[in-house]
């Protein structure tokens, strides 16, 4: 009985990985028109086994493809994120202490800037 019930158990996780992946997949493609995407959906609800079975056959090639474009897009944005060094820190760093000297900035301010341009704002230096 709890044989039967881990197995069924396995069933439906897999069952609901293949619905949520192809789903995915579909809203991920660019390149397929709403209708089809729409066809898909339908006979995911109506068929599901036999559609996603369908899908990684028909599509499969196209599958792997899309992962990789998406996995690219999420390296690349999170590389606009990742501080980089100033590209003139004396520059960077004059500009900090007018603003320090003008009183605009506090020197826990000036301090995270200078950092910053130095390009060590994980060390503290």
């Amino acid at each position: 009985m709890f044989f039967w019930w881990i197995l069924w158990t396995f069933y439906l996780v897999a069952y609901l990985y293949i619905i949520f992946f192809v789903i995915q997949d579909l809203f991920r493609d660019e390149k397929l028109s709403g209708w089809w995407k729409a066809l898909w959906i339908i006979l995911l609800i109506f068929v599901p086994f036999l559609t996603g079975l369908v899908y990684v056959i028909a599509r499969g090639k196209g599958i792997a493809q899309r992962q990789s474009e998406a996995r690219g897009r999420v390296v690349r944005e999170a590389d606009d994120y990742t501080p980089a060094a100033s590209a003139s820190p004396a520059a960077d760093i004059a500009r900090a202490k007018e603003l320090l000297d003008a009183g605009t900035i506090s020197q826990g301010e000036f301090d995270a800037l200078k950092s910053k341009a130095l390009g060590n704002q994980y060390f503290g230096a």
